[in-house]
């Protein structure tokens, strides 16, 4: 955390797509990809709250793939100094995925990073649920420290992709309702492949982009088109607000460096 201008940073990662062996469409390497984001966080020296992992850890059909991303998760945490916090998607399998870390009991659950209050869903089935929604009401109703941050697979809201524009939460509204006068600093989740911002009944919604292939926007009215970009956010929680930065793994030829005094 930066003491000095109360900014503090979650690395929000979205989308891995792991896969028990082999490799996604034959080119995405889930597990590399999170050491790439293991070595970036090095290299660059950021200094994350906690690290947010929202949803489709892995394929569908490779739940033997959840030991091994255990691993992997624990890896990353190492490196990053703060804890990993993984919520489920539509690719999850919600069984198999209890040999996480935190998943061992409940898929949604409240994690506590000193001043920040981490609330994570459980969207697997596409929806909350009468149940969640009440549990995330009751959690809510007192306040936490410096605020919450929610994670959740699917965003209460769709894509401007055609074909992806009925595919956000399927109770939003309700989820919506359950937030409503609360400490909800920032709602992070994916699904869409894609980076999204939209501020809904005055909370910040933003839906990383994914780790495993990027959605373009000029596909066509009747298709999806992933291409091999891997991307993450680094989410900044300001005294007066949010700000997001989507930072891509690849690495294109530098045209200058510099050396910027301060």
């Amino acid at each position: 955390m930066s003491r000095a201008t109360g900014r503090l940073t979650v690395l929000h990662l979205s989308d891995v797509h792991a896969m028990s062996s082999g490799l996604l469409y034959d080119t995405v390497d889930g597990f590399a990809r999170l050491r790439a984001v293991g070595a970036y966080l090095r290299d660059a020296g950021i200094t994350p709250e906690a690290v947010v992992v929202t949803g489709d850890l892995v394929q569908r059909g490779n739940a033997d793939a959840y030991p091994a991303l255990r691993e992997a998760f624990d890896e990353l945490a190492e490196i990053a100094g703060v804890p990993v916090l993984t919520a489920l998607g539509n690719h999850d399998e919600p069984d198999a995925a209890r040999v996480l870390r935190g998943h061992e009991h409940t898929h949604y659950r409240v994690h506590i990073v000193d001043e920040l209050r981490f609330v994570i869903l459980d969207s697997s089935r596409g929806e909350l649920g009468v149940d969640q929604r009440a549990w995330l009401r009751d959690v809510l109703r007192t306040p936490h420290g410096l605020g919450t941050v929610v994670a959740v697979h699917h965003a209460p809201l769709g894509s401007p992709l055609p074909t992806l524009a009925k595919a956000g939460l399927r109770d939003a509204d309700d989820f919506l309702d359950a937030m409503a006068g609360s400490d909800v600093r920032a709602v992070l989740a994916g699904h869409f492949h894609h980076p999204l911002s939209a501020t809904l009944r005055g909370i910040p919604v933003f839906v990383g982009p994914s780790l495993a292939y990027h959605q373009v926007m000029d596909a066509g009215p009747n298709r999806v088109s992933g291409h091999d970009l891997a991307m993450f956010s680094l989410v900044h929680l300001l005294p007066g607000g949010v700000a997001v930065t989507n930072v891509g793994l690849d690495s294109p030829a530098p045209i200058f460096s510099s050396v910027i005094s301060t």
